[in-house]
């Protein structure tokens, strides 16, 4: 068995810069499937990723990036393959990776991963996989092409992927219905039952109010 895995893992190969320089929603289905992987000192967490949701830039309305360049927002105007990392409720930090060319404000959420090596851990939303792997908004602006925080391609697992719409925006208009949210139906996180008094979802590079 170990033996096995040795030689998956030697299979695998770090994504480079090239592979995020391109349109979100392209990036956010390929990224279904790959291997995140987070090293925190001496820790080193490797989840699947299950769930991905694309924003589009300014003319998003879930985006950010419609709001316009802001000192919070300057990362995600930036060069493709960087980590953008922003709180929401006070207490939830969401991972997103810059899409597009830079300057076009373009994100992919990473909504959910599948925990490897036996690792347990609940990855089922966008605040618990950034929890659980140890990701705040110190690595906001990390290259995710470097050492700390990289992701894999599997070439020996391929996901089904589901296009949906995105969730938690409902906010965005016209944009609400869009098919931005790319899911592994193999491979589905369920999320735990939102609490119907507080009547909160988790957000993405979308907005936080």
């Amino acid at each position: 068995m170990k033996s096995a895995r040795r030689t998956a893992k030697s299979r695998a190969r770090k994504l480079t810069q090239s592979f995020f320089g391109r349109p979100a929603d392209e990036v956010a289905r390929e990224l279904i499937g790959k291997i995140l992987v987070r090293r925190a000192g001496e820790k080193l967490f490797r989840a699947r990723v299950v769930e991905t949701e694309a924003y589009l830039g300014p003319d998003d309305l879930a985006s950010h990036a419609s709001k316009g360049r802001t000192q919070r927002t300057e990362v995600l105007f930036g060069a493709p393959g960087r980590a953008y990392v922003y709180l929401i409720y006070g207490m939830y930090e969401m991972l997103n990776v810059v899409a597009g060319a830079a300057g076009q404000g373009q994100g992919v959420l990473f909504r959910a991963a599948a925990p490897l090596d036996d690792w347990n851990a609940n990855l089922s939303g966008p605040g618990r996989l950034t929890r659980g792997m140890q990701i705040t908004r110190l690595q906001n602006g990390l290259n995710l092409t470097g050492v700390q925080l990289y992701l894999l391609d599997d070439p020996d697992y391929q996901p089904t992927v589901e296009t949906t719409k995105r969730i938690g925006i409902d906010y965005a208009r016209h944009w609400k219905d869009a098919p931005l949210r790319f899911v592994d139906v193999t491979r589905r996180v369920h999320p735990p039952a939102r609490r119907a008094a507080s009547g909160r979802r988790s957000r993405t590079p979308g907005r936080s109010r």
